[in-house]
């Protein structure tokens, strides 16, 4: 079967551990002849190329910088991205008949992409991985409005949205609170249509490594139940909630907390840690592969915060590495991410509001206090029950 897949992230080899890049080795390893669209921004200074190995062919596209830039080039990148990657398309590959075309979110606006592909392969199936629900987060966090100037642009993106669902075959959802917001707020779309294709992974065959020297490398505490948030720093994520909790625990005596990441809201953390020096706070805003997958493993719980204006219910992938790891969880979201509930309906993590900095107390004391070796092996058999890379293609292979 022919595969084509879309994304907005750069993917010039499949060999490396992701989510899109262990689904892609998946089809590659079934047999699939895999085709992959990706953009080569401007500061790579990489021009149109494509890479051919045995039935991996990745198709490298020049764009305009998209991400990390200025707001012009952004926004004209936008603008111009669905026609570079149609033209190279033609290019390279007008002859190629395509069963399957996988796309994800974000970014909503290939919707052209997909129709140029549908109307050059009228029989394959166009399949949406559904990761972010836009522009309804850019709502949540106060970055759009439903009004004004700023209503004009949500106006837009949201006619988009309603497009690209419109033009899928199936939606494949991360959680079931996902499949019911979807359905709840887009009555036209068929509930045949949708279904839960979850973030998953390949489960990584971790070193061995001794805990305590891992612990003293990094100059942490031995006898402490450690705390990790390792991921992006930024608006999602409610950072504001994240150091409201950090200072409440500042000198706790029997965790600490590390913290990992870069993003828009670091400074933030960073300022208050050199101010403050908390004696149970490790800030570290960046860490070879290989070392954080060691910290990772030397630490106890794993840590994720959603803000809690969210209306729509996200699910971190940063979950997978808590999971593969043996590691509980500690939630701090909005009440529409289901990922709390189900931590806790299956043994493996506590979940709290994420505006409550009392409530995150209580369930911290509650979760040092608990038998972590079980939980974790909770989590890594909810792991292997629905979050392997097999549930993702099963979930996509049904339908052929």
């Amino acid at each position: 079967m022919n595969i084509l897949f879309l994304t907005m992230a750069q993917m010039l080899d499949i060999n490396n551990y992701g989510i899109y890049t262990d689904l892609m080795r998946k089809f590659a390893n079934e047999g699939h002849n895999v085709h992959i669209a990706t953009p080569l921004q401007r500061r790579t200074r990489l021009n149109t190329h494509i890479i051919n190995t045995n039935n991996v062919h990745i198709l490298g596209i020049k764009t305009l910088n998209v991400t990390k830039t200025n707001t012009i080039e952004q926004g004209v990148g936008q603008i111009l991205l669905e026609y570079q990657f149609i033209n190279a398309i033609k290019k390279y590959w007008v002859n190629t008949h395509f069963d399957l075309i996988l796309y994800s979110t974000p970014p909503i606006t290939f919707t052209n992409v997909i129709k140029y592909l549908k109307q050059k392969n009228p029989t394959a199936v166009t399949y949406l991985l559904l990761k972010d629900i836009f522009p309804q987060n850019a709502i949540d966090l106060g970055m759009l409005t439903e009004s004004g100037i700023k209503g004009i642009l949500y106006s837009f993106f949201r006619r988009k949205e309603k497009e690209l669902y419109r033009i899928s075959n199936h939606i494949g959802c991360m959680s079931p609170a996902n499949v019911q917001y979807v359905l709840k707020h887009n009555p036209e779309v068929n509930p045949q249509q949708v279904e839960i294709a979850p973030n998953s992974c390949d489960c990584i065959t971790t070193t061995i490594v001794n805990k305590d020297d891992i612990r003293k490398k990094f100059k942490l505490p031995t006898n402490k139940t450690i705390l990790i948030y390792g991921g992006n720093l930024g608006k999602p994520q409610g950072i504001p909630f994240l150091l409201d909790c950090l200072k409440a625990n500042a000198n706790h005596e029997k965790c600490h907390f590390v913290v990992i990441g870069n993003g828009t809201e670091y400074n933030r953390i960073d300022t208050w840690v050199n101010a403050e020096k908390p004696s149970s706070v490790s800030l570290f805003q960046s860490l070879s592969k290989q070392e954080y997958n060691e910290l990772a493993i030397a630490c106890d719980v794993g840590l994720i915060f959603l803000d809690y204006r969210f209306s729509i219910p996200n699910y971190p992938s940063r979950l997978l590495s808590y999971l593969t790891n043996n590691k509980p969880i500690l939630a701090a979201t909005d009440v529409n991410c289901d990922l709390g509930y189900i931590a806790e309906k299956n043994g493996y993590g506590y979940w709290v509001p994420s505006n409550s900095v009392s409530e995150f107390n209580k369930a911290l004391e509650q979760i040092i206090n608990s038998d972590l070796d079980a939980m974790g092996k909770k989590g890594y058999q909810f792991y292997l029950d629905n979050y392997t890379i097999q549930h993702t293609y099963n979930a996509i292979m049904k339908h052929f």
